[in-house]
């Protein structure tokens, strides 16, 4: 038996409980968990703007320590720590033949098993395959990825979601060279490791743009040079930063149809505007024909940060090693799995960047 939050039910409040999780079976690994970030993708499969079969133990950005391995498994080793990947890829669909990993058509058939059951018998489902809302998961082994030395198994949590995506929409999807101008928009866990890849990448002005007037210190922390709190102002005065151009890129971490629309009226004409954020079926976003000739810009949509964490996860160990990926700033509390609702509710108030489930 180990502790985990249950979302018994789309709309329903986490329920902090024991269950019964078994050995890992062939192709399996299990794994205890040392800390498990609180991503806004949690809130929506707990809201239903993302659906999974439930009950459910969420969680999907997750490190920690093999604890047993299942017939078969070569890959990994008890002992040894890891960085939950909550999209595997196939290698069988079209999009993998086609070298897109992140868009794998069966990246998340693992969430309809059953995985575990609580103690009066429910059967439960992993959220997004890996269920990092608990003190151990069983994985697939196809889930984890060694962690490359240097890395403090903590903080390597991050690297599961915030930090792929955030780092692989910049390097990946918008592909920003030295000296270009980038805006980001929302600074959560996401955007503040979109801002710490925009300077990895070189570019020159980089402005956050938050409702909450208090992330500032946080965003130039992270490598902001400049800070907009979010109004229906906030294109020009994003232009007024650019020479009165518009940036060369803006990425929209929040999912919200008046901030994707923002991020597009901030961009130059020629420009790429990158949404990152998953907003609901409600969130329309609407353009005329004559201004999508006329800007010439390139609005694109990014999943997991158009990333393959196979490739990825060694190359930002490196940023991570000399210093210029900090992991830590991201974080701006600890907190336990009876903190979690609290900690969906100061994202849904805008407040704070990752809150990190320490085990």
């Amino acid at each position: 038996m180990v502790r985990a939050a249950v979302l018994p039910a789309v709309g329903a409040a986490l329920e902090i409980t024991d269950i019964d999780l078994p050995d890992p079976g062939p192709g399996q690994v299990r794994v205890r968990l040392a800390a498990a970030g609180v991503c806004h993708s949690d809130l929506s499969l707990s809201d239903g703007t993302m659906r999974v079969p439930v009950p459910a133990v969420l969680g999907h950005e997750g490190a920690g320590t093999v604890v047993a391995v299942g017939e078969g498994v070569t890959s990994v080793v008890p002992g040894a720590p890891v960085v939950l990947n909550w999209a595997p890829s196939c290698g069988r669909c079209h999009a993998c033949s086609l070298g897109e990993v992140w868009l794998c058509a069966d990246a998340l058939t693992g969430s309809a098993a059953v995985y575990a059951r609580t103690a009066d018998g429910r059967d439960l489902h992993p959220g997004l395959n890996v269920a990092a809302f608990a003190e151990e998961t069983v994985v697939s082994a196809s889930c984890v990825l060694p962690l490359p030395d240097g890395i403090p198994l903590t903080d390597a949590a991050l690297l599961g979601c915030a930090v792929l995506t955030g780092y692989g929409a910049v390097h990946h999807n918008a592909r920003v060279r030295p000296g270009e101008t980038v805006a980001v928009f929302g600074v959560g866990g996401v955007g503040l490791a979109t801002l710490q890849a925009a300077r990895i990448a070189g570019a020159g002005t980089i402005v956050a743009v938050d409702v909450s007037p208090e992330k500032e210190e946080l965003a130039r922390a992270a490598g902001a040079t400049d800070y907009v709190t979010a109004s229906d102002r906030t294109a020009r005065e994003i232009r007024a930063l650019t020479g009165g151009q518009g940036v060369d890129v803006a990425v929209e971490c929040v999912g919200r149809a008046v901030t994707i629309r923002t991020a597009w009226e901030s961009t130059r004409r020629g420009g790429r505007t990158t949404v990152v954020g998953i907003g609901g079926k409600d969130q329309q976003v609407t353009f005329n024909a004559l201004e999508l000739f006329h800007w010439g810009r390139t609005l694109s949509g990014c999943v997991y940060g158009n990333s393959d964490p196979s490739t990825d996860l060694p190359a930002l160990a490196g940023h991570i090693r000399t210093g210029r990926l900090n992991l830590s700033t991201l974080v701006t509390e600890h907190i336990t799995l009876a903190d979690i609702p609290t900690a969906f509710d100061n994202m849904l108030a805008g407040k704070g960047g990752r809150a990190l489930v320490v085990f």
